[in-house]
């Protein structure tokens, strides 16, 4: 598979048959993680491989406690339809976890370390289009509170959860998501 071709054709997943992942792909899924590009080259993330069905609806569970939250503060009405059943019937789920003390020269700035979570997302980025290219659905899920997610997933003090990467085969096409054109999102500066 052509690389453009997997940027363009990956879609979020949300409907995974409960066929399990082969140990293969997801240690192919995060050999490709482990390359992503990061500040000074710290390599600021670890990952857990959550296959366990309670720990699964654990995070299922606080899915939906943030949904509830979201909803009662945004009013988002579109928020009730948001089924997040898929949590539980992802095969696996890989925890993406960083590192703000590897965040590189940043986490001096005033806005303090945001290179790790930048890294962290590249590493997501080579997970998605990993596993699209073995043909299997993924799903990059961050609508959860990190420090309630941090105690479910056993992450140390100083480390963030950063985002869920849901896998599985899945089950049936998804839908694609529409882009706008470059002209409405590019502009140059000469």
């Amino acid at each position: 598979m052509e690389l453009s071709e997997a940027i363009i054709e990956r879609r979020s997943c949300r409907a995974f048959v409960p066929d399990p992942v082969d140990e293969t792909d997801i240690e192919r899924i995060l050999e490709a993680a482990i390359w992503a590009p990061s500040p000074l080259n710290t390599q600021p993330w670890e990952f857990k491989v959550i296959t366990n069905r309670a720990l699964k609806e654990k995070i299922l569970s606080e899915g939906e406690r943030c949904k509830a939250w979201a909803l009662e503060k945004s009013g988002w009405k579109w928020l009730n339809g948001y089924n997040m059943d898929f949590l539980a019937a992802a095969p696996v789920i890989i925890a993406v976890i960083g590192d703000p003390k590897k965040s590189g020269v940043d986490m001096f700035m005033e806005d303090g370390p945001t290179g790790y979570q930048h890294a962290c997302a590249a590493a997501v980025q080579n997970m998605l289009l990993t596993a699209h290219s073995l043909g299997l659905g993924s799903l990059w899920f961050t609508f959860y509170d990190k420090t309630k997610m941090r105690q479910i997933l056993d992450v140390d003090e100083g480390k963030v959860p950063v985002a869920l990467v849901c896998l599985g085969k899945p089950d049936g096409d998804p839908a694609p998501a529409g882009r706008k054109g470059l002209e409405k999102k590019v502009s140059y500066i000469t």
